[in-house]
């Protein structure tokens, strides 16, 4: 069984993507480990990367051969300040030259170096191989990134499902909701409760409280610097940033100092319904115009709808409940990342391999299901509600223009917060024992779509809107 924690779901990375940005980066980290690990690393002469599929057709929308030179140079996407990353690219491209792992020069052409390889791996669609050059012969490694940051190697045993098999060491290991519901009535918890249990055997809570608390400030830094920067986004598209002007009509002539600050501000403007509804999306398109811009956002479960599950948390935060604190944001995190987990095992969090729904609508499943606990509803709610957030995001395709992280990327997570916001209500509305179509189905359903999906709408730029609107009409 899968064993995945809170902190897989929940990534602090740098845009504009999880499977395509943060999961090639990850691989060049692991592939430096494993020529360190076989003493192969200080006699590399050349290095050469290839990158296939998906990763391939897309990879200059999505900054994935920038991410592989970042990961090559051994920058941690956690802490790297995001301003120095044009610096270290301009110095490769300058110099031809590669600090490899900040540790010993090699020679490295971007143009020649980086080869992008239009046909497909087998095992995955966002392949990719590395190549070392010692003593005249080539040492390869090929790994996969299979979203939301994920990466594999081929070499690694795999299922009929293309899935990877761990041996899980949780004391309540969960593949399905149904297991999930168990659980609660076995301990007698809430979803959050049975998932903190799993956590608190693997690390201390003291560690679970400093992530979980790290990944908030992130989720609420990015909030604010989105909603703080105007201009247009890079990539070629000319998209004009939105949440400057739209935040600027709703937070009025209010003033504040921090982050923390603006939250509590936010609190004390008007909160008719159209106002929620533009503060929500506000919340989503300031996350997702940051990580277009190669900012520091939170995967959840993907950089692509990173927008999601901040925007329904603020969305509590700021006007459902105005005394909620660290306790509230803990429950909302523990919800959020055990669905998002749920999606992974039955089906896939890559829109490589299963189109939009697999993030967006895998982000409002998380996002609703977090919700409605926080506003009382009950675990069965709370999978109720996952479910109503999928099922209405079933069959959503991936067609970035321009293989950008921009449209309609940014606005279908604005979309995809206020449908895991009325999810929840409709959840909270419901009795279960009348609910037809449980999540366990629904997540079976999204499975069978993405294998029945034509490959030109998933994350290739090869039909939909992708094709549809051309670069020259932007």
């Amino acid at each position: 069984m899968e064993c995945i924690s809170v902190f897989d779901m929940l990534k602090i990375g740098v845009g504009p993507s999880s499977s395509h940005t943060l999961g090639p980066w990850r691989a060049a980290e692991r592939w430096i480990k494993e020529l360190k690990d076989k003493n192969r690393f200080h006699k590399v002469e050349k290095v050469t990367v290839d990158l296939y599929g998906s990763l391939s057709l897309t990879g200059k929308g999505h900054a994935t051969d920038l991410a592989v030179l970042l990961g090559l140079t051994g920058a941690d996407p956690e802490r790297i300040p995001v301003d120095t990353i044009d610096i270290i690219i301009s110095s490769i491209k300058n110099t031809n030259t590669l600090m490899f792992n900040n540790e010993r020069p090699i020679a490295f052409d971007i143009n020649t170096d980086i080869k992008f390889n239009r046909n497909f791996l087998p095992f995955h669609a966002n392949g990719m191989s590395f190549s070392a050059l010692i003593n005249g012969r080539n040492y390869k490694s090929t790994y996969y990134s299979i979203g939301g940051g994920f990466v594999v190697q081929e070499e690694r045993k795999i299922s009929k499902a293309n899935k990877i098999i761990f041996y899980c060491t949780f004391p309540y290991p969960i593949s399905y909701g149904d297991e999930l519901i168990k659980f609660c009535h076995q301990l007698n918890l809430p979803i959050s409760g049975v998932v903190l249990e799993n956590e608190k055997s693997i690390r201390d809570i003291e560690i679970i409280d400093f992530e979980l608390q790290r990944i908030w400030d992130t989720m609420l830094e990015c909030m604010y610097v989105g909603c703080h920067t105007e201009g247009t986004l890079p990539g070629g598209l000319n998209v004009r940033r939105r949440a400057f002007d739209m935040h600027k009509n709703l937070i009025g002539d209010f003033t504040y100092e921090s982050p923390q600050e603006w939250l509590k501000t936010i609190r004390k403007t008007e909160v008719k319904f159209r106002q929620i509804l533009k503060w929500v999306s506000c919340f989503a398109l300031a996350v997702n115009e940051v990580n277009a811009s190669l900012g520091r956002v939170v995967t959840a479960p993907t950089n692509g709808s990173a927008g999601v599950i901040p925007a329904v948390l603020m969305y509590y935060l700021v006007i459902e409940n105005h005394d909620a604190d660290f306790e509230e944001i803990k429950k909302f995190l523990l919800v959020a990342g055990e669905i998002g987990s749920i999606f992974k095992k039955g089906a896939t969090i890559s829109a490589a391999m299963g189109g939009c729904q697999a993030e967006i609508g895998v982000s409002s499943a998380m996002a609703a299901g977090a919700l409605c606990e926080l506003l009382g509803g009950t675990p069965e709610q709370v999978l109720v509600a996952a479910e109503i957030a999928m099922e209405h995001h079933l069959g959503l395709t991936c067609d970035p223009i321009g293989g950008l992280v921009q449209i309609p990327c940014i606005e279908r997570n604005s979309m995809g917060a206020i449908k895991a916001i009325n999810a929840a209500e409709l959840a909270l509305e419901t009795d279960p024992n009348n609910v037809k179509v449980p999540l366990d189905k629904v997540v079976n359903t999204m499975w069978e779509t993405a294998k029945d999906m034509n490959t030109k709408y998933k994350e290739t730029s090869e039909g939909g809107l992708a094709v549809g609107v051309h670069l020259s009409d932007c």
